[in-house]
């Protein structure tokens, strides 16, 4: 089938220059991602993907993964399983 319909969007260009940055190293163009995005909503009816308001603790640990405050390094596996 060929494509004949266009869709625009505004993102942010940091947004933009990341995403085609991953698409890149994956071996697609936006279109295709774009188009395989739309292909899996049609066949699964709805997003490809859970979509979920984080809760207040998951909120925390990603801010403090932003600002890079409250980490810890383990050097193995095996040290963070013993300690969980």
């Amino acid at each position: 089938m060929a494509k004949t319909e266009m869709i625009r969007a505004r993102v942010e260009p940091e947004l933009k220059r990341e995403v085609e940055e991953v698409l890149g190293e994956l071996g697609m163009s936006a279109t295709e991602a774009i188009t395989l995005f739309y292909t899996q909503v049609a066949m699964q009816r709805g997003l490809p993907f859970d979509v979920r308001l984080p809760n207040t603790e998951t909120v925390e640990a990603l801010q403090q993964a932003q600002a890079g405050t409250d980490l810890v390094e383990y050097l193995a596996l095996e040290d963070l399983k013993a300690k969980a």
